[in-house]
């Protein structure tokens, strides 16, 4: 299997969920994300979200979503991407999950609060606040993984 850097990793992710795995050997797996990001991507009808927001159509994106299927999205979309990095990191590193998992949790809250959420007068929607939301959860699971991976050190050391 081809051993890559953790950014290559992650970079091949967020591109598309599964192209890591493919890379780097991991076909079952590879070919599972794939397959799973575009049965939601097809079923929440994302990709036209994605269109309608960048064109600053945000009604029509709320519209067209079907939030049931996009709810899946981000657990699936942050799990592949942690599995990425996971393959490139070292063995020793500890907690790298969290910062994924975070961002998993208020990408997913993000999207929940998404119809209701407008800010100075700007309503972000459906895509644009779910990934604004993204920001804080890397933010609080890196703090998090920073303060068990000391404690583990601290407890190691005794």
């Amino acid at each position: 299997m081809k051993k890559m850097s953790k950014l290559e990793a992650v970079l091949w992710n967020i591109a598309f969920p599964g192209f890591t795995q493919l890379l780097t050997g991991q076909y079952i797996k590879g070919v599972l994300f794939v397959v799973l990001e575009f049965i939601m991507n097809v079923n929440s009808h994302f990709n036209s979200g994605i269109m309608f927001s960048f064109l600053g159509e945000i009604q029509k994106a709320e519209e067209i979503l079907d939030y049931q299927w996009l709810m899946f999205y981000p657990c699936i979309y942050m799990f592949s991407i942690w599995d990425a990095y996971r393959f490139a990191m070292s063995a020793e590193e500890k907690y790298s999950f969290l910062p994924f998992v975070f961002g998993a949790y208020f990408v997913t809250v993000g999207l929940m609060l998404s119809p209701k959420v407008t800010v100075f007068q700007i309503h972000p929607g459906p895509i644009f606040l779910p990934m604004i939301f993204l920001i804080p959860g890397l933010i609080v699971g890196g703090i998090i993984q920073q303060i068990l991976a000391v404690n583990y050190r601290n407890s190691n050391k005794l």
